[in-house]
């Protein structure tokens, strides 16, 4: 069964840091990639981060490329997003979704990933 459960979020002021985390179950790492999204209230949900061990890529949205980093810890089956100098504008709910995509996944869509965590809440805010 595949599972992902997420932890990190909370609230932090601009320019902090958070570090998401999305623990992996019921799948091998190295066939599936890994990928971040985010859905601010009243918008779509939209491509963050992905990560594909299978092929040594990342991808990374324009909007947070130079402060956010993905990473995969496979001993620990858990992928992580290091989010820094948080901006207002990252305020949204946050998802890690799993997709069986071998080699290069290319800039993640959410139509391609069929396995969601929870979701957990990312407020940047003074």
């Amino acid at each position: 069964q595949v599972q992902l459960v997420q932890s990190g979020g909370g609230l932090v002021q601009p320019g902090g840091s958070l570090r998401l985390s999305c623990a992996a179950s019921g799948f091998s790492l190295d066939y599936y990639a890994i990928a971040w999204f985010r859905q601010a209230p009243g918008k779509e949900r939209e491509g963050v981060s992905c990560i594909s061990t299978s092929a040594g890529v990342t991808h990374y949205a324009d909007s947070v490329k130079g402060r956010f980093t993905i990473s995969t810890d496979k001993a620990k089956r858990t992928v992580y997003l290091q989010m820094n100098s948080l901006k207002p504008e990252d305020t949204a709910v946050y998802y890690c979704a799993a997709g069986s995509i071998w080699g290069d996944p290319g800039f993640p869509r959410p139509e391609e990933y069929h396995y969601w965590g929870q979701g957990t809440q990312v407020t940047v805010s003074s």
